[in-house]
């Protein structure tokens, strides 16, 4: 990819100690110029590892990670220029203000008194902030905290931005403020890798995403495309009281159903088209104490399941 702006070559971590971890295992990566990437993955697969190599926080055993045309490794002070890092907790400086918090910030990469206040003063402005310019971090909602965040993540003017989790524990208003900031700030050029357990967030921001488990890519590409790969049109959940393992395998009996799985309170089926698979789905179920089933379009959560055999949150 020419015009890749995050690359990773053959990226390899082991972390040491009484039972080494291999954290990452060869991982190969390339997210365009102004692309919203994600990478998706359970709790342990390796997201936080590969995003903390390429924003200079963590050493690669080997392979290398490039911003631009920067090693990281090699040269991380002229990395770190080029990034802006939304962690997943608050960092704030909480004995600053909002807007010291984005002053000392802007200092801290360069700008001079002047420049520094005139930026600050912009993305209170900005980020609809201006009436919390002396708050304190502490005296801050959850969602303006994380605006805040943001701000002071793209206050020097990087080309890149990491977003770790960015909308973990916002009420739905305010998440949707930061979706849209978000999509604000590729528009102007910005590159954003995301990392999410927000299946919807992922499939609403990202142009593409990367599934990772034990350290490996596991798939890469759109979210349409992902979801097609499932090979199913229909997902549909039935929680029963009766015997799971014999009505999966009596679902799976059924021409259209392509694949069937037991889960904590009944079966998931992924089927393809066919008049009255609903009805034939019902008939058998009804023999195994039926309390509720819905159908539903495959989702990333579907592919994610297929892929990995367990929930992101697990």
């Amino acid at each position: 990819m020419e015009d890749a702006v995050l690359r990773t070559e053959q990226l390899v971590k082991i972390y040491g100690g009484r039972q080494r971890v291999r954290a990452l295992d060869g991982i190969d990566l390339e997210i365009a110029s102004g692309e919203i990437f994600g990478l998706l993955g359970p709790n342990g697969a390796g997201k936080t590892t590969t995003v903390g190599i390429w924003t200079t926080r963590v050493l690669p055993t080997s392979g290398r990670a490039f911003v631009g045309r920067i090693d990281v490794v090699t040269d991380p002070p002229l990395a770190r220029r080029s990034i802006g890092l939304v962690p997943q907790f608050n960092t704030l400086d909480r004995a600053c203000s909002a807007w010291e918090n984005l002053y000392f910030h802007c200092r801290y990469f360069g700008f001079d008194g002047q420049r520094a206040r005139r930026r600050a003063d912009e993305l209170l402005a900005e980020f609809r902030l201006g009436e919390r310019a002396t708050a304190f971090p502490n005296e801050l909602s959850g969602g303006m905290a994380q605006r805040l965040q943001l701000a002071r993540a793209i206050a020097h003017y990087p080309s890149v931005l990491f977003l770790d989790e960015p909308t973990a524990g916002l009420d739905p208003q305010s998440r949707l403020a930061v979706w849209e900031m978000v999509r604000d700030m590729r528009r102007r050029g910005t590159t954003i890798l995301l990392t999410t357990h927000n299946m919807e967030e992922a499939d609403q921001l990202c142009d593409r995403v990367a599934i990772i488990d034990h350290g490996k890519i596991l798939v890469c590409d759109t979210p349409n495309n992902l979801k097609q790969r499932t090979g199913a049109q229909r997902v549909l959940e039935l929680h029963v009281d009766g015997a799971r393992q014999s009505l999966a395998e009596g679902l799976g009996r059924i021409p259209a159903v392509t694949s069937v799985e037991i889960t904590q309170s009944g079966v998931r089926v992924l089927a393809g088209g066919g008049d009255g698979l609903l009805s034939k789905v019902f008939e058998i179920a009804q023999g195994y104490q039926l309390r509720d089933i819905s159908m539903t379009e495959p989702s990333l959560e579907t592919v994610f399941i297929l892929l990995t055999g367990r929930n992101l949150r697990d």
